[in-house]
């Protein structure tokens, strides 16, 4: 007669579903630092110490027993042992004991290390791109970060049809040494040649010649091909876009495989509609929308359309803009721009024409060095404000301008910068002819800005801006209102409305100037996803061409930030210090990204 069953446990008061309860505990791992990755892994722990009955609670320990010495021999300890134990606990019913131990055995060290190959030369570069010694402990992490180091280097070197192998390691028991040996197959040593292109016509290979930075005959590099990719990537017209190497069985004199790169294309939305809004004290409300097609004029001539309406400016423009005209990164831009603006400095009514051969950032592909040279043609009718006069008069303005850039970014991001500095000039050498105005005035508006960014800790970065601005060859009630220097607002001095720091006429309207300097100094302090920014502004705007740092002006505020996959989000409120009749008590502002 068989034996009779034990009795079930009694069942856990409160929870039906658990009839059994388990404490677990592991000894031998934390000597060796494996207690942590146990602990991610253990299927007891996974089940909360809780179980259906007691075979469930021995079948998860034996898994575990399995992991511990998965775990033991992931670092070289391949005769380590692991004993699990289950035990009822006195005097509680219906709970158990699990006891884990470890036994890790001598650890095993690497031996002799050997690299097959079907290419000699290729026998040293794959050594040191393996980078393991004799006398290493067998560490499967380390090999297998190893041996994809091999996969990745060797394509940097020349040899983009590199295979690597499976490893073999010869344990032996006596010495507790692994004989290593891996076999890769390299391939031919190549170098660059032409291309193909297969899938959507997005571009045709004359084209996708423009974007490679390496020349035919150069030794193949798989980080130049990445590169190649990634500028695909930036032209926004691919939903998806590959480039692979492809054998031509063509050998150069020096040996190498010509290799040709083949674009697989897959075309993406062409066109788009985009919108923002903001608003500043001074400058109101602006609501943005444009439309665009990126495509209209194959390769990369794009067209858009773009209105602005805001309570105090209204615009309409289009732009044309062939991008990697002639070359990788250059942009070649043409715009037509018709303008109402009514701000305290000045009212105008504007029409320009515009073009220019650039090198700038975009959000996808940001740039360290950019530049911009341009004309400018502009016809305006604007309001006069000079000191002594209370009459806001009109005047009608043709202006003509040269304006040039030259930048460079050494920030890591352009939208949210945490590191790093940027520095910026510009110069515009400009000529105007006003109605009722004898002749033309020349002269030359100045900018140079520059950024640092400082992380303190992983939360806070110390942000710095400094502005300097100068006009210089014509007096300042000469030049048209709208291209004076003026300083306020939230991309200028917060805490002032737009506009509104500097020299006023007797109307108390601002009236610019022609010298301008700026400072400013913000504590960004993240969490998550959202920010307080402190910040502290100065700035000053002059009759003269000469900054100075007689007289500034400051600001004061606190921000609120909402980081998005986009960039922050930003509201900064600030108030003046030493507040002047008729300037704002609060100042607010609203819009996407830093405010430098």
């Amino acid at each position: 007669m068989p034996p009779a069953k034990p009795p079930p446990p009694p069942a856990v008061e409160g929870d039906p579903d658990a009839r059994i309860r388990y404490a677990t505990s592991v000894t031998g791992l934390d000597p060796l630092d494996l207690d942590a990755r146990f602990k991610e892994l253990s299927a007891l722990r996974k089940g909360k110490g809780k179980a259906a009955n007691a075979a469930q609670v021995q079948a998860r320990a034996d898994e575990d027993v399995k992991l511990i010495e998965r775990l033991l021999k992931s670092e070289g300890y391949y005769d380590g042992l692991a004993l699990a134990t289950v035990d009822p606990v006195a005097d509680k019913p219906g709970e158990v004991a699990v006891t884990l131990t470890a036994t890790p055995g001598d650890r095993y060290s690497l031996g002799k290390i050997e690299t097959r190959l079907d290419d000699p030369n290729a026998v040293p570069l794959t050594r040191a791109a393996l980078g393991l010694k004799t006398g290493d402990p067998i560490v499967a992490a380390v090999i297998e970060n190893a041996e994809a180091t091999v996969a990745l280097r060797l394509p940097e070197q020349g040899y983009p049809f590199v295979e690597v192998g499976a490893r073999d390691v010869l344990l032996d028991d006596a010495t507790h040494l692994g004989d290593y040996t891996l076999p890769v197959k390299a391939g031919p040593r190549s170098s660059f040649g032409g291309f193909r292109a297969v899938g959507d016509p997005v571009f045709g290979v004359d084209h996708i010649a423009l974007f490679p930075r390496f020349k035919p005959g150069e030794l193949y590099d798989a980080r130049k091909v990445d590169d190649l990719r990634q500028a695909l990537v930036a032209t926004s017209l691919y939903s998806t876009v590959a480039v692979e190497p492809v054998r031509t069985g063509t050998i150069n004199p020096d040996g190498t495989e010509v290799v040709d790169l083949l674009v697989r294309q897959s075309k993406g939305p062409w066109r788009s509609l985009a919108g923002s809004a903001g608003y500043g004290t001074g400058e109101g409300i602006k609501v943005t929308g444009s439309w665009t097609s990126r495509n209209l004029f194959p390769p990369e001539g794009a067209l858009s359309v773009e209105a602005v309406a805001g309570t105090q400016q209204q615009s309409l423009g289009t732009t044309f803009r062939r991008s990697n005209a002639g070359q990788r990164d250059r942009t070649v831009q043409a715009n037509a721009s018709v303008a109402r603006q009514r701000f305290d400095a000045y009212n105008a009514e504007t029409v320009s024409l515009a073009g220019s051969i650039a090198r700038l950032s975009t959000p996808i592909w940001q740039k360290k060095w950019t530049y911009s040279v341009g004309a400018e043609l502009i016809g305006t009718r604007e309001t006069r404000n000079v000191l002594s006069n209370t009459d806001r008069t009109r005047s009608t303005y043709i202006i003509a301008a040269l304006p040039l850039q030259l930048g460079y970014d050494g920030s890591d991001s352009l939208l949210d910068p945490t590191r790093g500095f940027r520095l910026t000039g510009r110069i515009s050498p400009e000529a105007q002819k006003r109605t009722g105005s004898g002749g033309y005035d020349g002269y030359a508006r100045m900018l140079l800005e520059g950024s640092t960014y400082f992380p303190v800790t992983d939360s806070i970065v110390l942000a710095g801006r400094t502005r300097l601005g100068s006009i210089v060859g014509a007096s300042r009630d000469s030049i048209a209102p709208s291209r004076r220097l003026y300083a306020g607002g939230g991309g200028s001095v917060r805490g002032f409305g737009y506009q509104e720091l500097g020299p006023k006429d007797v109307n108390n309207d601002p009236i610019g100037g022609r010298s301008l300097t700026e400072f400013a100094v913000e504590a960004r302090y993240r969490f998550g996803n959202f920010g307080i920014v402190p910040f502290i502004d100065a700035g000053r705007v002059g009759a003269g061409s000469t900054p100075s740092i007689s007289n500034l002006r400051y600001g004061a505020g606190i921000g609120g930030r909402y980081y998005t996959n986009f960039g922050p989000m930003r509201v900064d409120i600030a108030t003046p210090i030493n507040r002047q009749p008729g300037e704002s008590k609060v100042a607010l502002y609203i819009s996407i990204g830093q405010a430098f």
